[in-house]
């Protein structure tokens, strides 16, 4: 299959793009600006993908300019859409990435694909409202919808809290400033969140969402106890109240049923080997 990826150099479009290509595919690196209408529709036209896949988004629930999560995340994947969707031919199956942040502070653990959303910032609100916009054209697009839980790996930037972490340790660094230290997150592996997008491409039915997590969660602590395990090393951590989030989401554990019962159990990976693979590219 020939597919359209949006934000092929982010950290999952490269990992994707490297497991799509080993599975076969050509991958059509999209180059054209999201906000850019008129130079995506043309890029858009001379694809001529059979799939697409939309990652490109601001992704970084820290991101300080609070307007650019709505133009590029909310109009910017309208502008997609509107692209895709004048095509003489349309695509066989459009999967746009939303988050898993959209569930906020669920009382529901795990949490399932028809728990209710509540957004607590404005990154989360901004991919629902995308969600809602995407399916304006249900009608026009085959489009599949995905709520990524937490994940990380080699090559994730380093303002994330996982890489942050792993970079500390392997830099043996006497102290580590974080933020609140009472959060729990599933901390699933790139792979395997890449793995389920392709699975998804080929078997995802039209105006369904799909949780992409695991089910499995660890706390803060528990990352920091395994990476001084596997470091040997010790570090000092301090609370840095400027890196409180006053909206924080305290713990975040999906259900996976209905992925996996659409495509079977993925490879999985346990936190130790993500971290092993992250210590190995750091150091």
């Amino acid at each position: 299959m020939r597919i359209l990826l949006t934000g092929s150099d982010g950290f999952t479009g490269r990992n994707f793009k490297a497991m799509a290509a080993t599975a076969g595919h050509e991958v059509w690196s999209l180059q054209a600006n999201l906000t850019d209408a008129t130079g995506l529709r043309e890029e858009v036209e001379n694809a001529q993908a059979d799939w697409v896949l939309h990652l490109a988004a601001i992704s970084f629930v820290g991101h300080a300019d609070a307007i650019s999560f709505y133009s590029v995340n909310v109009i910017g994947t309208m502008n997609l859409l509107s692209a895709l969707a004048a095509l003489p031919i349309k695509p066989l199956k459009v999967l746009l990435a939303s988050s898993a942040n959209i569930y906020g502070n669920s009382e529901a653990s795990p949490i399932g694909e028809t728990t209710a959303p509540a957004p607590i910032n404005h990154y989360a609100t901004s991919k629902l409202a995308m969600e809602h916009m995407a399916l304006t054209y249900a009608d026009t697009l085959p489009l599949v919808l995905v709520r990524p839980f937490n994940y990380t790996g080699p090559g994730q930037a380093p303002e994330f809290l996982i890489p942050k972490l792993v970079k500390h340790f392997a830099e043996r660094a006497h102290t580590i400033e974080l933020g609140n230290l009472h959060v729990e997150r599933e901390f699933n592996d790139v792979r395997m969140v890449c793995s389920a997008y392709l699975a998804l491409l080929a078997l995802g039915k039209n105006r369904e969402i799909y949780n992409v997590c695991s089910g499995e969660t660890h706390s803060l602590q528990d990352v920091i106890a395994r990476l001084k395990h596997l470091t040997g090393h010790t570090i000092n951590v301090k609370v840095n109240p400027a890196f409180v989030r006053a909206n924080e989401v305290h713990r975040l554990c999906g259900s996976p049923e209905k992925m996996t019962a659409l495509i079977g159990p993925l490879a999985t990976y346990t936190l130790d080997e993500t971290l092993r693979s992250m210590l190995q590219i750091t150091f």
